[in-house]
């Protein structure tokens, strides 16, 4: 992506799934990253695969010392914080029957934790003169979905925070976007069982337009997309690719309106 090789990103939630495959895909782009994540033997594993040009700092992102700790040593290291990508969540819920603490747990990781890294990253971002920061939304801010309360009502206020950040960022040469992307395929040592694998890729078939599972790489490369000078005119806005999952509708694929004769 033009724009993009030699600048610096920070990426959270970036030892597994999703953010390792941002992880992987920054760093093959010419960029050099910080990946932060809690998992500490995961994140040095893909650090030292992945060589010099990438770090990884353990981080919990609800922890402010962490997140003030995962700022000083990526702009020590690579001397420029360009690009932020807040990827890190937590999916721990009960529906209707979370508790306080349970609403409090989520929120803190999956929005309260990437607001303050925003706010504090602000300073390094309005150094760069590309400042670029993409927040990771889902389908689930938009639909509803039988047993989950939480971490859809995260998602959605995620997505508002963004718009908010990137009128008031804007002055500062910072853009602000969020990225929606579709039914990821996970590692296949995510899976519990065979059947647990053939139920997901059954339903990347049948709810999406192109009738497989995405990829990390996939997200990756919109997320690239979005921090890349291609996009400088975009800000505040919700880039959809999901493969057509938030658009396809109760219907399906199926036709079930006879056509006229």
């Amino acid at each position: 992506m033009e724009g993009t090789a030699g600048k610096v990103a920070i990426i959270t939630g970036g030892a597994t799934g999703l953010g390792a495959g941002l992880v992987r895909a920054f760093q093959s782009s010419g960029v050099l990253v910080a990946f932060a994540d809690i998992k500490e033997a995961q994140g040095r594993e893909l650090e030292s695969a992945l060589g010099s040009h990438v770090m990884f700092v353990r981080a919990d992102i609800r922890s402010d010392a962490d997140l003030d700790e995962l700022l000083h040593r990526t702009h020590e290291r690579f001397d420029a914080i360009d690009f932020l990508v807040n990827v890190a969540c937590s999916y721990a819920e009960d529906g209707l029957m979370s508790s306080r603490s349970e609403w409090q747990a989520v929120f803190d990781v999956n929005l309260f934790g990437h607001a303050v890294l925003i706010q504090k990253a602000v300073p390094y971002l309005s150094k760069s003169g590309v400042g670029s920061i993409v927040n990771i939304s889902s389908a689930s801010a938009h639909i509803a979905q039988m047993g989950r309360w939480v971490y859809p009502a995260s998602k959605a206020a995620i997505e508002q925070m963004t718009r908010s950040a990137a009128l008031e960022l804007a002055e500062r040469g910072i853009r602000v976007n969020a990225l929606l992307p579709g039914m990821i395929a996970r590692h296949p040592d995510a899976y519990a069982s065979p059947e647990a694998k053939r139920k997901s890729t059954q339903m990347g078939q049948r709810a999406n337009m192109l009738g497989r599972l995405q990829e990390p790489e996939e997200v990756a490369q919109a997320a690239l997309f979005l921090c890349s000078s291609h996009a400088k005119y975009i800000t505040g806005s919700c880039l959809v690719a999901d493969a057509g999952y938030t658009a396809l509708g109760p219907l399906g694929k199926e036709v079930h309106i006879p056509k006229r004769s």
